[in-house]
């Protein structure tokens, strides 16, 4: 099944939506990459239109080098600042020596959203077969922050923002989503 963007609400998959305003998200997209600018990183760009397309805030957008501590710095900032309600990043989730986004951002997480990997690899499958097992997407909850990193490639993120972030932020999908958490992710 293929999702594509429209004025209208689209159908969700595993859910409905009802009719409401959607509530926007403050959405922060960081681009990881050593060989990308701002004139050439697509999946960054694809990211931020699709944000602003689904109705939602594009707050912040960067790019960091495939660094650890670049990456945990820029995340961090914008997760602490209580402007951002949600940061996806693209890039540095693979296998190879550089990619380093999950060991940069998973010992920051306060709670593991470990659905999010499962469902991601499912539809990822979808399009791209056994070549998924090359992906280390993940997410988790910082400082009360959503923060979900998709891979690099434009296909990656059109998987992970159209067919799983995009509804799990659409508070109007039933029969939950994780915008109506929002207000209790920091309870204690």
């Amino acid at each position: 099944m293929t999702y594509t963007l429209a004025a209208a609400p689209l159908p969700s998959p595993g859910g409905r939506l009802i009719d409401a305003p959607i509530k926007p998200v403050r959405i922060a997209v960081l681009t990881v990459s050593d060989t990308r600018d701002q004139d050439s990183d697509t999946s960054g760009q694809i990211l931020a239109d699709r944000v602003i397309e689904a109705g939602h805030a594009c707050a912040a957008r960067a790019i960091v080098a495939d660094d650890v501590e670049a990456i945990r710095a820029q995340v961090r900032a914008w997760t602490s600042s209580g402007e951002i309600d949600a940061v996806i990043t693209t890039g540095g989730t693979g296998l190879t020596g550089r990619d380093v986004t999950p060991e940069a951002l998973e010992p920051l997480f306060d709670k593991r959203i470990d659905g999010f990997s499962v469902i991601f690899h499912t539809v990822s499958y979808q399009t791209v077969g056994l070549s998924t097992l090359q992906s280390r997407a993940t997410a988790g909850l910082m400082d009360g922050v959503f923060v979900f990193c998709l891979p690099g490639s434009n296909g990656a993120v059109r998987d992970g923002w159209d067919k799983v972030i995009r509804w799990q932020l659409d508070s109007r999908h039933r029969p939950c989503n994780m915008v109506e958490l929002m207000p209790r992710l920091k309870e204690r």
